[in-house]
């Protein structure tokens, strides 16, 4: 029977070069570039109230015509009324 070395043999710990199965792209600094995106300059910032929202996709549901926008409104619609127990 023949004994194999293979088994002893010990990765080299890579330091330097290319990062692998990065589709040759170099190494790149963790973190994002859109790191401010929820940062605002302004004092007070107004958001929309639920029933808002609702009334806004209850608009939008009349007059839209395209059938996948209509499918995502009612599921909103639906989404916030089972949410307040009223569906």
């Amino acid at each position: 029977m023949t004994y194999s070395n293979l088994s002893k043999i010990k990765p080299k710990l890579r330091t330097q070069g290319r990062v692998s199965g990065n589709f040759g792209k170099n190494r790149v600094k963790a973190g994002s570039t859109l790191n401010d995106i929820g940062m605002s300059s302004k004092e007070t910032i107004k958001c929309a109230t639920q029933d808002e929202y609702l009334n806004r996709l209850y608009c939008a549901f009349d007059n839209s015509t395209d059938d996948k926008l209509r499918r995502f409104i009612y599921a909103e619609i639906r989404k916030i009324h089972v949410q307040r127990g009223t569906w």
